[in-house]
């Protein structure tokens, strides 16, 4: 299986510091698979979220800058979005059609929102979206676990409907490089 690009969605200092479920699993993971990319030219694209005035993840504030262990490299495109699709109102899509981009493998937070709308949008615009096993996360709310959340919209959601969701050695193998 080839991967033409990697989206990394949200890892944002405000979110991260806030202990999301399996934080540290997702962190590595989402590193490994980001620093196999980064050595087999595939293009990392980091899309970060921009909550408005007074929200965590502000613009221009510490909360709202690419979490440390994922700063961008300077040729790495930055795609903000004020919205939980990443499409929405951004160039993503022209960005990842000037790449000539058809399989997106994609990462990040929050499972239920932000990750979820932009995995079904990648779908219905046609790209094959690919999902690491432990490699989105989210927070506990009031209805479920954060572990059940995700372990729900990866095998019941996600998988052989809106992508195909693989085992991180999967991936791993099939990244050239």
């Amino acid at each position: 299986m080839k991967y033409d690009a990697m989206l990394i969605i949200d890892m944002q200092t405000a979110l991260i510091e806030n202990n999301p479920y399996q934080r540290d699993i997702v962190i590595e993971n989402i590193k490994m698979l980001m620093n196999k990319c980064r050595g087999s030219h595939i293009p990392v694209i980091h899309i970060r979220h921009d909550g408005g005035k007074g929200d965590e993840l502000e613009k221009d504030t510490l909360g709202w800058q690419i979490y440390q262990d994922f700063m961008p490299y300077d040729n790495e495109k930055i795609i903000d979005k004020k919205f939980n699709s990443a499409f929405l109102h951004t160039d993503l899509n022209l960005h990842l059609q000037s790449l000539d981009i058809k399989n997106v493998l994609m990462c990040g937070m929050q499972t239920e929102y932000c990750f979820d709308v932009t995995c079904k949008v990648a779908y219905e615009l046609g790209y094959h979206v690919i999902i690491a096993k432990e490699t989105t996360t989210t927070f506990d709310n009031e209805f479920f676990s954060a572990k059940d959340l995700c372990l729900y919209y990866e095998n019941k959601i996600w998988n052989n409907r809106y992508a195909d969701v693989l085992d991180m050695n999967t991936i791993l193998e099939n990244i050239c490089g």
